[in-house]
């Protein structure tokens, strides 16, 4: 069983119509309930919560940590971010989702601006399989499309990938690497493109699986965490 935890900040749902329209239950509610199956136990977190329902007590029960976010990144408490920081590092997994890339904790983890292209004009996105041997691409055809998304262009401020999984295709001619793998310290982190709030991407079936397939490769596989710091020798050093 993988402990899943699906943090949004939960702003838009609360203030604009039509994304509560898409979303009645949330933009977390609804990934909850796109990826509910026997390996995943589910539970979700919001900004306006105690310590934004991200205690060290839940996190430290979290194998993988989903975040969205959007109009409230500078809203997330520092102290919050450096403690997702360090459960990362310790071996939690995190995937970040759509405009998450702009939210503290990836910034932090990147160490770079994460800026981009960026419009909305109700655009057809194809994200094109780069990588189909990879377990994230798992039943996915070559491609799949969003009828109408939110456009993410070139060039995206990033580190260099370990793995390009998803490029992504739009309408108006940009591409954008949109499936993209990190390791830090023990954990794995997976950056997603697709999700903006006023479209019902996150009922997709291809998306949810692309996340379903992230949340297992993101989620530890049973390594022993390395043991830092001064070290006994484990055998007799001999004085010469």
């Amino acid at each position: 069983m993988i402990n899943v935890t699906i943090w949004n900040e939960n702003l838009h749902e609360r203030s604009n119509e039509e994304v509560q329209k898409v979303y009645p239950e949330g933009i977390h509610g609804a990934i909850a309930e796109g990826i509910a199956n026997d390996d995943f136990e589910v539970h979700t977190a919001t900004l306006e919560q105690l310590e934004h329902g991200l205690t060290q007590d839940v996190l430290d029960r979290t194998d993988v940590l989903l975040w969205w976010g959007h109009r409230g990144h500078e809203m997330v408490a520092d102290e919050i971010v450096d403690r997702v920081h360090q459960r990362v590092l310790d071996g939690m997994g995190l995937i970040v989702l759509h405009s998450g890339h702009f939210s503290k904790i990836f910034k932090k983890l990147m160490g770079t601006s994460c800026d981009l292209k960026w419009r909305e004009a109700d655009e057809k996105e194809r994200i094109w399989v780069v990588d189909p041997a990879h377990p994230i691409a798992a039943g996915l055809g070559e491609y799949f499309e969003l009828e109408r998304e939110e456009m993410y262009g070139e060039h995206f401020d990033i580190p260099k990938p370990d793995e390009l999984i998803l490029v992504s295709w739009f309408e108006g001619g940009e591409v954008f690497r949109s499936g993209c793998t990190y390791h830090r310290g023990n954990g794995k982190i997976f950056y997603f493109r697709p999700g903006h709030e006023t479209y019902p991407t996150f009922y997709n079936r291809n998306v949810l699986k692309v996340i379903a397939n992230g949340i297992r490769w993101a989620a530890q596989d049973g390594a022993v965490k390395p043991v830092y710091g001064n070290h006994k020798p484990l055998e007799e050093i001999k004085v010469k």
